[in-house]
């Protein structure tokens, strides 16, 4: 049977709940409101356990669509069944179409408006390479405000509780204590892998990226962020896996603080009771993937890269 520790369990927070992407399924638990708890357990598809998902590079990419269309899944099924309609399936153009705005309005915020805001201070910027700091700062900015409005809303904060639930539970995993409340409460709500470190790593890497296009006329500039976001987000997740597998050194450490002090906005400490959530989400992934490697027992124990936790 492969080792467990060769995957990187991941996920996201839900509605009530907690999300955990396993090697082989993803297994969304939540608390309904009566204080009993469900458990919804999916089979990946093919795509998203293949070779894709190794190659460097493309990997980032594959996971990023991964990441959106089993969290926006999940985040539906968590409001159906926070509202007890849990035999509701969601249609697949729904989700699609959810995923189509939230693509939108990424590339709007986080890349189009503050391209806009430094174009109307062009004339007092000196170069080019002033001028993509200059974007990258307004990113970072729009970035932090928008976070931190999202954790000013009383229902999103507390699902940034159970975000750090998640990642309580991920980090006690990975440290290889015993799966109860009493030994995960101790661990950080911070986690190297997590989505909002990956887009403040995304958001650092675009300064790059953008200045080789140079400071040219407003309609190339703006496709030339839409075109490069995929590069930006391939690379932004590079530097994430590599950090994951390299936090004993100390100027891996440095660069990865800024991400992990960010999730400051994103996580909550949790109770017991959303602990408890989380760790029914982590053991039943980890159950599924090792009732598989027994009947796959022939199979080569294969290094995966793991989920990016949201």
């Amino acid at each position: 049977m492969a080792d467990k520790k060769k995957f990187n369990y991941g996920g996201q927070a839900v509605i009530e709940g907690v999300m955990i992407r396993g090697r082989r399924a993803v297994v969304t638990a939540v608390r309904r409101s009566s204080g009993d708890m469900t458990i919804d357990s999916r089979p990946l598809p093919t795509i998203t356990t293949g070779w894709m998902r190794r190659a460097p590079l493309l990997r980032g990419i594959v996971i990023l669509v991964e990441a959106m269309v089993l969290g926006i899944r999940s985040l539906l099924h968590s409001a159906n069944v926070a509202m007890e309609e849990e035999g509701e399936e969601i249609p697949t153009k729904a989700i699609w179409g959810m995923i189509a705005s939230a693509v939108v309005l990424v590339v709007v915020l986080f890349f189009i408006a503050p391209l806009f805001l430094t174009k109307l201070a062009n004339t007092y910027i000196p170069n080019s390479l002033v001028f993509h700091i200059v974007e990258g700062v307004i990113r970072l900015a729009i970035f932090i405000a928008y976070l931190k409005a999202m954790s000013l809303l009383p229902d999103i904060k507390r699902v940034f509780t159970y975000h750090g639930a998640e990642h309580k539970t991920v980090n006690a995993y990975e440290a290889g204590v015993p799966m109860e409340v009493e030994s995960i409460r101790a661990y950080s709500t911070a986690h190297v892998r997590c989505g909002t470190s990956f887009m403040f790593t995304v958001l650092i890497i675009a300064i790059l990226v953008f200045t080789f296009v140079g400071r040219e006329i407003l309609w190339w500039m703006i496709v030339s962020r839409i075109v490069l976001i995929p590069v930006v987000m391939a690379l932004g997740y590079e530097v994430i896996y590599f950090g994951a597998r390299h936090t004993d050194n100390r100027l891996v450490r440095i660069i990865l603080a800024p991400g992990l002090l960010m999730q400051r906005l994103t996580t909550g400490e949790p109770d017991d009771r959303q602990i408890e959530v989380a760790v029914s989400a982590l053991n039943r992934a980890v159950e599924i993937d090792a009732e598989e490697s027994a009947q796959d027992s022939s199979s080569e124990p294969v290094s995966e890269a793991g989920s990016t936790s949201s």
